[in-house]
């Protein structure tokens, strides 16, 4: 079904555009950054379902999954939970930061910030099947695990 494969591009071309695909490693960005790009994965899907509306989302057999459960699925019950457990308690860590301190560096001492980047990174694996989920309906190249090759330099020579 057309209306299908061009959804899943959408979608596939948001994850694989955002920090939602990308590993947050503990040295690596912001987790306010993180959770920032994952609710806008609600409303990107949103958007896509709305502009395709009941044609990505048919009743189907039973064991098939259309484009609209998918995506809903995985909005709430991977990226919902984890939006509305942590975005009030880092917000609340958030508040407690003194006007001089910097945030980089206050975020990072955060008790509970190995505890959250583990949930980002379990949220993310859940992203990656759905993103390679997308990729196969929307027939498409992989543009999440690309590797692009290594261009020798005079630096590299020697």
């Amino acid at each position: 079904m057309e209306a299908e494969r061009q959804a899943a591009w959408e979608l596939y071309v948001e994850l694989a555009t955002r920090i939602s695909v990308v590993e947050l490693r503990p040295d690596e960005g912001l987790l306010r950054e993180a959770l920032s790009s994952l609710y806008t994965v609600f409303g990107t899907t949103r958007e896509i379902l709305r502009r395709y509306g009941p044609s990505v989302a048919p009743r189907v057999a039973p064991g098939r999954v259309t484009f609209g459960a998918l995506s809903i699925t995985v909005l709430n019950n991977s990226i919902r939970p984890l939006l509305s457990r942590w975005h009030p308690l880092l917000a609340a860590h958030e508040a407690t930061r003194g006007e001089h301190i910097d945030p980089v560096a206050h975020e990072r001492q955060w008790e509970r910030a190995a505890e959250l980047r583990a949930e980002i990174e379990s949220v993310r694996q859940v992203l990656l099947g759905l993103a390679q989920a997308l990729n196969e309906v929307a027939g498409v190249g992989d543009l999440i695990t690309v590797r692009v090759p290594h261009q020798e330099t005079s630096e590299t020579r020697s």
